[in-house]
C-alpha cells in the first residue's frame, strides 16, 4: 500500500466514524458532538476523494477541492453555534457551481441522462420547491431571490452530474437535491424529528458520491 492509498484509507475510516457519530448527534440532539463531527466528516470525505482521484483531470480535482472547502464553510455557518443561514446558503450555492465545473471537466457524454435530470428537477420544483419558496418568503421576503437562486443552481448540478454518465455523480447529485429538499422543507414549511438525521444521512451520502465521481 503506497502513501496515497494509506491517506485514503485513514480518511475513509475517519469519515465513516464521524458520519455515524453525526447521525447519532442529530437523533439525540447533541450539539457538542455535532460541532465536532459535522465539519470533520466533510473534510475526511473530501480528502479521500481528492487524494484518491487517480487519473481525473486536474481541473476536476481543483474544482472538487474548492467545492468541498465551500461545503465545509457552509457546514460551519449552519451549525447552531454559528447560525448564519444566508451565509451557509451562499457557501453551498458556490459549492454547487464548483461541482458543476468538476462534472464538466470529467466529461458530459450522456445527454439523455441530463434530460432525465432536468425532468426530475422540474418535477421536484413543482412539487416541493414552490412550497419551500413560499414558506421562505412568508418568513422573510428577502429570502425569495436567494432561495430561488439556490434551487436553480442545485438543479443545474443534478442535470450536469447526470450528464456525466458516472454512477457516483448520479447518486451524489441526486442525494444532495434530496437532502436540501428535506432541509428546506424543515426550515420553511414544517419540521419533523426524523428530518434532522435524514438531512445529514443524505448529505453525507451525497458527498461520498461526489468524491467517488473523481475515481
Amino acid at each position: 500500500m503506497n502513501s496515497s492509498e494509506t491517506v485514503v484509507l485513514i480518511a475513509a475510516v475517519v469519515a465513516a466514524v464521524t458520519m455515524v457519530a453525526n447521525w447519532w448527534s442529530r437523533i439525540v440532539d447533541d450539539r457538542r458532538v455535532e460541532l465536532l463531527t459535522k465539519p470533520t466528516a466533510t473534510v475526511a470525505i473530501g480528502v479521500a476523494g481528492v487524494v484518491g482521484a487517480g487519473d481525473a483531470p486536474d481541473t476536476a480535482v481543483v474544482a472538487a477541492v474548492i467545492a468541498f472547502a465551500l461545503c465545509l464553510a457552509g457546514d460551519v455557518a449552519l451549525l447552531p453555534a454559528v447560525d448564519r443561514f444566508v451565509i451557509g446558503l451562499g457557501m453551498f450555492l458556490a459549492g454547487h457551481l464548483a461541482f458543476v465545473v468538476m462534472f464538466v471537466a470529467l466529461g458530459l457524454d450522456r445527454w439523455w441522462m441530463a434530460v432525465a435530470g432536468a425532468v426530475v428537477t422540474v418535477m421536484g420544483a413543482g412539487l416541493v420547491g414552490r412550497r419551500i419558496i413560499a414558506g421562505a418568503v412568508e418568513r422573510d421576503p428577502g429570502l425569495a431571490y436567494p432561495v430561488r437562486a439556490y434551487l436553480a443552481i442545485i438543479s443545474l448540478m443534478v442535470v450536469v452530474g447526470w450528464g456525466t454518465g458516472i454512477a457516483a455523480a448520479f447518486v451524489g447529485s441526486a442525494l444532495f437535491l434530496l437532502s436540501d429538499s428535506v432541509l428546506g422543507w424543515r426550515q420553511f414549511v414544517g419540521g419533523r424529528r426524523w428530518m434532522a438525521p435524514v438531512v445529514m444521512m443524505t448529505y453525507h451520502g451525497a458527498l461520498v458520491g461526489l468524491a467517488l465521481s473523481l475515481r
